[in-house]
């Protein structure tokens, strides 16, 4: 191990988080798998699979977008976590993720205009995609303020360590940031600072419900990727505001469903560490600790992006999806033997955008049939 941290120094190095200490600075990002059974509730293979992310050698595993309000889950197999019966079932989830020895942090999350289920809602009745958003009025965005600091305290009741609010890929939090979906004339709308104001008003709210020492980190899209959309230069006095408002960290990513599988960004995607620059431009603004995620497959650009202070975690997605050992690869000085994500690969989102489970197309042909038996039999 000593030769292997040699090798990486900064990418096996603690490091603390609110308050919380991190063995080394690799996280497992929240990754959609659509393994829960239906209704949300965690399936044997869903809980054996955090319970491999757990082992795997992460410092913390942040388990993928929970509902927060059922009838407007996104999905019928979203994690829930919007009534105290939905406890239970996530203090399974901490506990699997917590016997292989990394911290648990849970995201919580409304779909906001992709709401496939109660129906698409946002800022404004913009047309997105086809979809039109019913707008919220001002009494429903304070209800979904309390739902979020209500699925949040659920979270801290069932063992996690931290919870992460979703505030990326054009869900309800960033879709009231962006100047291109929220064109509301009242105090949620207009400049920044309003537009932002749903957003701190979960986190003030959030924070309150789980208390103090309880850490509350934030995925943040810095960039829609979009004509009008949100990115530079409002990225940075957005950071700041949610530093000053007392998230843990920012956990950086760009685009969303609307840019996705637009050539541009499908290109910039394919590239390794494509987010290295725009989180190094959220490092520059704050001192919390920032995460930067996409493609970083090998350990050797991981530790390239921390020496060089651009970011101060990895976040590990569809990487560590890929190859389950990519962390204990890295520590032995295996790094010849990682199975990688395929480039140009977008198999893992096209089967949760057509609402099946994840099943990686880097993996052998022997586990893709194991574990679509396991999730049949779920």
């Amino acid at each position: 191990m000593a030769a292997a941290q040699e090798g990486y120094p900064k990418l096996f190095s603690p490091i603390e988080v609110g308050g919380g200490k991190l063995a080394n600075r690799l996280v497992m990002a929240p990754l959609y798998t659509g393994y829960a059974a239906e209704g949300g509730r965690p399936s044997p293979y869903l809980i054996e699979h955090y319970r491999m992310m757990g082992a795997s050698g992460l410092a913390m595993v942040v388990v993928e977008s929970v509902a927060v309000k059922v009838s407007e889950a996104g999905s019928h197999r979203m994690l829930r976590a919007d009534q105290d019966g939905s406890t239970e079932d996530l203090a399974r989830i901490a506990e699997a993720v917590h016997a292989g020895g990394a911290l648990a942090c849970c995201q919580i999350n409304h779909p906001g205009r992709f709401d496939m289920l109660g129906g698409p809602v946002g800022p404004s009745p913009v047309d997105v995609s086809g979809m039109v958003p019913r707008e919220l009025t001002a009494p429903e965005i304070r209800e979904f303020v309390q739902a979020y600091a209500a699925a949040a305290r659920r979270v801290k009741e069932a063992g996690f360590d931290m919870v992460e609010l979703h505030g990326g890929t054009g869900y309800l939090l960033a879709s009231f940031v962006s100047p291109r979906t929220n064109q509301r004339t009242d105090a949620y709308g207009g400049s920044l600072e309003a537009r932002l104001r749903f957003p701190l008003e979960v986190l003030e709210a959030t924070r309150q419900a789980v208390g103090e020492g309880f850490p509350v980190g934030y995925r943040f899209l810095v960039n829609e990727w979009l004509p009008g959309g949100f990115g530079p230069p409002e990225d940075q006095p957005v950071a700041q505001a949610l530093e000053k408002g007392g998230v843990a960290y920012l956990s950086v990513m760009g685009g969303t469903y609307e840019s996705f599988f637009l050539p541009e960004v499908v290109e910039r995607t394919s590239q390794d560490g494509y987010m290295a620059e725009p989180t190094a431009r959220i490092k520059e603004a704050v001192s919390i600790p920032v995460m930067t995620a996409g493609r970083i497959s090998h350990p050797a650009l991981a530790e390239k992006i921390l020496e060089e202070g651009r970011a101060d975690l990895i976040g590990l997605a569809r990487v560590i999806l890929a190859d389950p050992d990519w962390v204990r690869k890295a520590r032995e000085g295996r790094e010849a033997e990682i199975i990688h994500c395929r480039t140009n690969c977008d198999a893992c989102m096209t089967q949760v955008m057509g609402g099946r489970s994840v099943i990686c197309a880097a993996w052998p042909k022997e586990k893709r049939t194991e574990v679509k038996q396991k999730l049949e039999e779920a």
